[in-house]
């Protein structure tokens, strides 16, 4: 997540009356966007270019001359990445090995590189097309179907429904995944400490308190505070957890090149985990003041994205090599116990993860509330917000106290809900934008859609298989 002073909740661009099947749609001139998930660099579409005298729409124009520079993006970009993913990353190596790890970490954050770029590319395009400045996620997504083949306009409401859906199950499935992450955490901690034998359950029970404080929160700059000392404490815990993986001599010669068959959808359903930031990423961009530079060569997109990847392959392959077959979700978890350093790294991250989760939870709250709002009078729209945030979050927390392992947890979230967002969605929607004739020679854009999305579907199935059995095993074995 990010603390993008710019981001806009997916959907406050406005509403758009659906074209009737059959069609063509209406052209939009007098719709203004206030920044939403994301927007792209591209070229005209041939039919605008040639359109009837008419000078063609440049949404780059209409975008706010004070919003954030290059360099800003950048930087938010770079700090959403680093948080428990990252720290994922050795566990996903485990899953791997070595050689194999190295490679499809790569290969993986390229494809991912690839799904937000070509999906960025076709909300501009239609953002063109429509006249509009700014497009969501989900308004992207609509849009697409709703200017697409006639046998796809039927369908631009639900294109919408499904991401806006997706996000929010993404968020929320994610925002257990802090919780389990928290609690763990401080469980290790003071129950070593202190000589106690706690269940992690009971810190996920205490965990739950000042998340429902902080997600109370409803504006974004009041949780700026919070993640600006979340960075800090990221920061440091870096230091520290780099402090130890190089602290002794590194042992390679007992770690496999390419682990066991049936680890390997672990691995990749914790790296999209780890990398996919589909819902982060856009708000960003569309915060941008010259969005032309978010892709491009290089780009805010490509290096922001080249420096995470090597960043990840670099902390999943030194983290597992130093840690080896004892190493957990997240490489904070492998620190020392009792020593006074690593429990400062434990604490830190636990504590900025907490301060996180306010940013978490806005984005899918504020989708939610989007679609239900109208349903209350507006004198009850204030307690109706307490009481849907309340029980979202008791519900998370009793979702999280059903799976306190977090390495299973984080790779059923990764297989499940970013392999369809992340990679499933933009494959899909670029496809339909560009049908029939525009898909390139030999209709090569189609035929490597076709190869990501079957790449999302297998990592979906295979990775939710493989972490559904190990939360089986898990509580097999508490038996």
């Amino acid at each position: 997540m990010t603390d993008n002073a710019g981001f806009k909740p997916d959907g406050e661009a406005g509403s758009y009356p659906a074209a009737p099947p059959g069609e063509n749609p209406p052209s939009y001139n007098n719709s203004v966007a206030t920044l939403n998930d994301f927007n792209s660099k591209s070229n005209l579409t041939e039919k605008n270019q040639f359109s009837l005298g008419e000078d063609p729409y440049n949404p780059f124009e209409h975008r706010d001359p004070n919003g954030a520079s290059s360099g800003g993006a950048l930087a938010h970009l770079l700090k959403s990445s680093l948080g428990t993913g990252i720290l994922a990353m050795p566990m996903a190596f485990h899953n791997a090995g070595l050689v194999f790890g190295m490679c499809m970490t790569l290969i993986v954050g390229f494809l991912c590189t690839h799904c937000v770029h070509i999906l960025v590319k076709t909300s501009h395009d239609i953002c063109r097309d429509a006249k509009v400045t700014a497009l969501g996620f989900a308004e992207t997504a609509e849009k697409v179907f709703e200017y697409g083949p006639k046998g796809m306009r039927p369908y631009s409401n639900f294109a919408k429904q499904f991401v806006d859906i997706g996000l929010m199950a993404t968020y929320y499935a994610a925002a257990c995944v802090y919780i389990v992450f928290i609690a763990t955490s401080f469980h290790d901690v003071i129950n070593y400490d202190l000589g106690i034998n706690w269940d992690v359950r009971i810190y996920i029970a205490l965990t739950v308190i000042p998340c429902l404080l902080i997600g109370q929160l409803r504006n974004l700059k009041w949780l700026v505070p919070f993640s600006m000392m979340a960075n800090v404490f990221i920061v440091v815990t870096f230091a520290i957890v780099l402090y130890y993986m190089f602290d002794e001599e590194l042992v390679y010669s007992n770690k496999p090149l390419i682990a066991k068959a049936s680890n390997i959808p672990l691995f990749f359903a914790t790296v999209i985990f780890a990398m996919e930031g589909i819902g982060v990423v856009m708000p960003v961009e569309n915060s941008m003041k010259k969005p032309q530079h978010f892709l491009g060569c290089p780009g805010v997109l490509n290096t922001a994205m080249i420096t995470v990847v090597l960043l990840y392959a670099i902390i999943g392959f030194f983290g597992y090599v130093r840690f080896g077959d004892t190493v957990r979700g997240s490489i904070t978890l492998n620190l020392p116990e009792g020593a006074w350093l690593g429990d400062t790294a434990k604490l830190l991250m636990a504590v900025a993860i907490l301060f996180t989760f306010g940013l978490q939870f806005y984005v899918p709250n504020e989708i939610l509330w989007r679609k239900i709002s109208h349903k209350f009078s507006p004198e009850k729209h204030n307690i109706t917000q307490i009481l849907l945030r309340t029980g979202i979050i008791l519900i998370s927390g009793g979702v999280a106290a059903a799976i306190p392992n977090l390495e299973p947890f984080i790779s059923l979230v990764g297989a499940v809900f970013f392999s369809l967002l992340g990679i499933f969605v933009p494959s899909f929607v670029e496809t339909v934008y560009l049908w029939p004739d525009r898909l390139g020679w030999c209709k090569w854009k189609l035929i490597k859609n076709i190869f990501l999305g079957v790449f999302s579907i297998l990592a979906l199935i295979a990775g939710a298989v493989a972490s559904i059995n190990e939360i089986i095993d898990m509580y097999s074995d508490d038996d």
